[in-house]
Formats: C-alpha cells, structure tokens, sequence
C-alpha cells in the first residue's frame, strides 16, 4: 500500500521530500496550504469562500485567484478521504499544526485505519541557535526542522487510535464552531483570541521615528502569542492600522523588505 505524508505548509514538504529522497524512498509528500491558527473556520469544510475571503483580504497580491486555490485545495482533501493510501500526520506544537491534524482526523474518521502520525518537538530542534529555543511556550512547526532531523524520524510513523482521532475530529468541531479571529495552543487546549493582540503588539513598538516594518514584524512573529504569526498576517495588520490612521507607513506596501512606519500623531482635542 502507498504512503502519502501529510505537511502544513510548502516549507515543511520541500523539507520532507528531501529527507525520503536521502532514505531512498519515493513516498508522496502533499502540503496542506493554509494556516489556520488565523481567520474564521465556521463553514470551511462546506465549501472554498470562507478561507478564500478571509486570505484575499490578508494578501496583497490582486492578481492571485484565492478562490480557485482553495477550491483545488478542497479536491485535494477529497482525494484524500477516498484514496486507499496510508496517510501520515507530521506536526510540531504549534497552533496551525495541530489544527490540521485534527481537521485531517475529522476528514478521515470514518476510515482511521489509514491515519498515522510523526509528533515533534522543541527537544528534536537540534540547532541550539535556533529562534524557537527562546521561546517558553516550545512552539514548533514541521517547516522548522532540517531533512537530516526529519529523516531520522521517518521510522517514528505510528498509527492513530480511533479513540484519540474521535477526539481530535470532535476538538476540531469545536474550534470550528468558536469560529475566533486566531487561535492560541496552550497546554493542549485551543482558544479564541483575536487581532487586536497583534495590534497592540505593533503599536508597542512603534515610534515617533521612522524605522523598518521589517523590525516590528520581527517582533510581533517571535512574541508567545500561543500561535506562529506568518509576515503576511503582521504585515496585513500594518496595513489595517494605516488605514486606520493609528499608524504611518512609507514605501511599497508589497515590498516588506523596504516599508517602514511611524507612530501617527495622535489626534488633537477640540477647543
């Protein structure tokens, strides 16, 4: 029977892929495209429009066709569900992780039999260096750790039992449901918080002088929020600030790289 390993994210695939081709095996690897510690869920397994709507707002490129993506998205998933393969979960302990984990249960609880899954941790992050060792909440993302790392953990693919896939698809239920703006990762349980946090995290370190957005949204993405913030999430809450005129920005709003912002005066009160 064929194997297909299931990745949040193109980074963690790409990742993956190198790692099976260094064991020698040419196991398919399907990246899952969307991030869902962030933006609403109520709806999501009904149909493209609710996350397609939510990430033509976050991105800045008019020219992507978001509804199509996750349309293709959503047939991928299909294909899933009906396929015979064994499939295999690879997640960290991060928000997004854990969240397609417990969608890919929910999809799958009628056949769980097929479902495996590869845990990892901040204890298999071996670069000492590495930013997530700062953190106190051990947040990791599959996209984090090297092929040689991943490599050594192929043989660490274990099923699923249904007692804990009827959990997962059950908590899955759930955070669809509470339907937040984010969702945070605390102590194996999920909660609902909202844009407001990043918010107030940029405007902490905005100032009256010009500086780079990069700076900020470097800040904003290592903070323990209980979920890895993305640059193209931080990066869209500059934006709604600016249009909010709480914040000033200067340059090519798609060109992060070069962008920076000030504080916006504050308003002056009436005589």
């Amino acid at each position: 029977m064929s194997t297909i390993h299931l990745t949040n994210g193109d980074v963690a695939a790409e990742s993956l892929r190198t790692a099976l081709a260094q064991a020698g095996r040419d196991d398919r690897v399907q990246p899952l495209r969307d991030d869902l510690a962030v933006g609403p869920l109520r709806g999501i397994d009904d149909g493209p429009h609710v996350r397609a709507d939510f990430w033509e707002r976050v991105g800045a490129d008019t020219q992507r066709d978001f509804v199509g993506e996750f349309r293709e998205q959503a047939a991928v998933l299909d294909g899933l569900a009906t396929s015979t393969a064994n499939l295999v979960v690879w997640h960290g302990e991060s928000a997004s992780d854990q969240l397609m984990l417990r969608r890919v249960c929910y999809l799958l609880s009628h056949n769980p039999q097929r479902l495996n899954e590869v845990r990892l941790s901040i204890a298999d992050l071996a670069d000492p260096q590495a930013w997530a060792h700062t953190r106190k909440d051990g947040a990791t993302s599959v996209g984090m750790f090297t092929p040689d790392v991943l490599q050594t953990r192929l043989s660490d693919a274990a099923p699923i039992s249904v007692l804990r896939i009827s959990r997962l698809a059950l908590e899955w239920q759930e955070v669809k449901q509470a339907n937040g703006e984010t969702r945070r990762w605390r102590d194996n349980t999920f909660t609902s918080s909202c844009f407001a946090e990043l918010d107030a995290l940029i405007l902490e370190r905005t100032t009256d002088d010009w500086q780079p957005a990069a700076r900020v949204a470097a800040y904003v993405m290592t903070a323990e929020l209980g979920f890895l913030a993305s640059d193209s999430i931080v990066f869209w809450r500059m934006r709604e600030l600016a249009a909010q005129r709480r914040i000033h920005l200067r340059g090519d709003a798609n060109a992060w790289r070069s962008l920076e912002l000030c504080a916006a005066p504050a308003p002056r009160s009436p005589q």
